[in-house]
């Protein structure tokens, strides 16, 4: 079975196939500074055809696009039909910058390959189960139910995937009951969140009803007093548009010093420039806390996961993020985190009680078995 990944930016376009019977990735791509998505499709085919892994893609069993936002209408990946691409549409007030262009690539993708079956998998979905005590907001109850303003999270897919990941290690290894894990998956980019997993699901999660709460992020604020903005719109005269740019784009790591790429950061620090050191310590205390507060929401833990380019990479924020919290019975072990492997690692003492985890994330892989799956069901089904 031939699946082919889709993930359609506003100004790129990335894809993957893979080979589901080995689960291997077969060739991949990223077209970027992208105009016209039809032709950025086209190219797409022609590098498909030239790698040799695929003459058309009337070829492939199923097509797997990756859309942002599923809103409350998507508890699951979906085959797509028209229905539901009215129903993407209707959701793009609240992912103005992300679903548009998911659904201007399924609607290529589905003019170019008729035949293909073709599914989406929203990067909410993973957290529509979290109780309505995590999403709702103390706000006017009436805006959840005119508005849907609620918390819907982020990062679905790769939480999800460690998840099972850790899920699958830990039973062999230790032979723990998957039914009974408690995890927190801190999943560390230049968009970083964390999310409190039990059983397998989500229950909580930093990302709130945009990818903009929670965590320090690369350009992204994360939480901050909601009052903010406003003192600055009357104190500057800042438009919405230019509060929106400031929280998302100049804001984070970047607007800390100026620099959003945390491998830079962390040569500025090791150089002595203060303010890099400052935006690594207020990273890592972050994450810190919500270890914390999802420790307490879960009742305790059995591990903590860290993924994504930074959390998987990067030593230091890892020993960081971890310092002093042996009274939770978190010890991180200095040699094991500073060693570098592609695969699972346990990077924890044999005192902790805690296990801590740094596992690969690979959301393309795990859009590519969920489309799998539901592609599989369908022929069943016929």
């Amino acid at each position: 079975m031939k699946i082919l990944v889709l993930n359609s930016g506003s100004s790129s376009l990335k894809f993957q196939l893979f080979d589901m019977s080995k689960q291997q990735m077969l060739t991949s791509g990223l077209l970027e500074q992208v105009t016209d998505h039809q032709q950025a499709i086209a190219s797409m085919e022609e590098m498909l055809s030239n790698s040799g892994c695929l003459k058309s893609v009337s070829e492939l069993d199923g097509i797997g696009h990756r859309v942002v936002h599923g809103g409350e209408d998507f508890h699951d990946p979906v085959l797509i039909n028209d229905q539901v691409l009215d129903a993407i549409e209707k959701l793009i007030p609240l992912a103005p910058l992300h679903n548009p262009a998911n659904l201007t690539g399924i609607k290529i993708a589905r003019m170019r390959a008729p035949d293909v079956p073709q599914v989406a998998v929203f990067d909410t979905s993973f957290h529509q189960n979290i109780p309505e005590q995590a999403y709702i907001y103390a706000l006017p109850y009436t805006l959840y139910e005119k508005y849907k303003v609620r918390r819907y999270g982020f990062h679905g897919t790769s939480h999800r995937y460690v998840a099972q990941q850790a899920a699958d290690y830990m039973a062999k290894k230790w032979g723990k009951n998957p039914a009974e894990l408690k995890l927190i998956s801190l999943h560390l980019g230049n968009g970083t969140s964390a999310a409190a997993i039990e059983n397998g699901q989500s229950i909580d999660t930093s990302m709130g009803m945009t990818p903009l709460e929670g965590l320090v992020m690369g350009t992204r604020c994360g939480d901050i007093d909601p009052a903010i903005p406003f003192y600055l719109a009357r104190e500057t005269g800042m438009s919405i548009q230019e509060l929106d740019d400031l929280l998302n784009k100049q804001s984070g790591l970047k607007g800390i010093c100026e620099e959003n790429d945390m491998r830079t950061i962390v040569q500025l620090a090791e150089q002595g420039d203060y303010r890099s050191e400052l935006a690594i310590n207020i990273f890592c205390y972050r994450i810190k806390k919500y270890i914390g507060a999802y420790m307490a929401a879960l009742n305790g833990i059995d591990a903590i996961i860290f993924t994504g380019g930074i959390g998987e990479n990067s030593s230091l924020i890892r020993e960081r993020a971890c310092a002093n919290l042996q009274y939770l019975g978190i010890e991180i072990n200095t040699e094991k985190n500073r060693q570098h492997c592609r695969k699972i690692q346990e990077i924890q003492n044999d005192s902790s009680r805690i296990k801590i985890l740094v596992i690969p994330t690979n959301e393309e892989l795990e859009i590519a078995m969920q489309s799998a799956h539901i592609v599989t069901n369908m022929r069943g089904n016929i």
